[in-house]
């Protein structure tokens, strides 16, 4: 298992990779400071399962999640934590 810190978009994020959880998956788990939203997660946390090797393929860990949320910000529109009054 390993962790990263990274930045993106002034939002810290904790990554935490463990490569070939249960002998057959990736996991990725972000966590923002201050729970701070992402375009993958309202919450500031998100767990995330995907085929073995596909992170250390990407580059690795800081890598697969910069691609991700910059790929899912385009995507929806995401401008950052948007206050709902309704």
């Amino acid at each position: 298992m390993a962790q990263h810190t990274t930045v993106w978009r002034g939002i810290q994020i904790e990554i935490t990779f463990a490569p070939e959880a249960f002998g057959m998956v990736d996991h990725i788990e972000l966590r923002t400071e201050s729970r701070a939203p992402l375009p993958v997660t309202e919450t500031g946390y998100r767990s995330h399962f995907t085929h073995k090797g596909t992170v250390t393929g990407y580059g690795g860990a800081v890598a697969i999640v910069t691609a991700w949320l910059d790929h899912e910000a385009v995507r929806t529109g995401w401008r950052g934590a948007q206050l709902s009054l309704f």
